[in-house]
């Protein structure tokens, strides 16, 4: 399990029961495949070359890193 993982683990323990199939998904796992959709979106081009320049999976990354943002607001509108 990476460390990003364990933190999104770790903040959906952190909240509330009902709340978790409510405000939330189930980290990304070979256990939990959550629906998705496709969008556009327009991105600065200096942060669609950083995510590119990580290497393929950059759409995966920029989900993983928008995810991480939801869980920790979440999070904080929890109290």
């Amino acid at each position: 399990m990476t460390e990003t993982m364990k933190a999104e683990l770790e903040a959906l323990v952190r909240l509330a029961d009902k709340k978790v199939d409510s405000e939330a998904r189930m980290p990304s796992s070979s256990l939990y495949k959550p629906r998705k959709e496709q969008i556009t979106a327009r991105l600065d081009a200096d942060v669609l070359e950083w995510l590119k320049s990580q290497g393929k999976g950059y759409q995966t990354l920029m989900n993983r890193l928008l995810r991480t943002q939801m869980l920790e607001d979440l999070q904080k509108r929890k109290g």
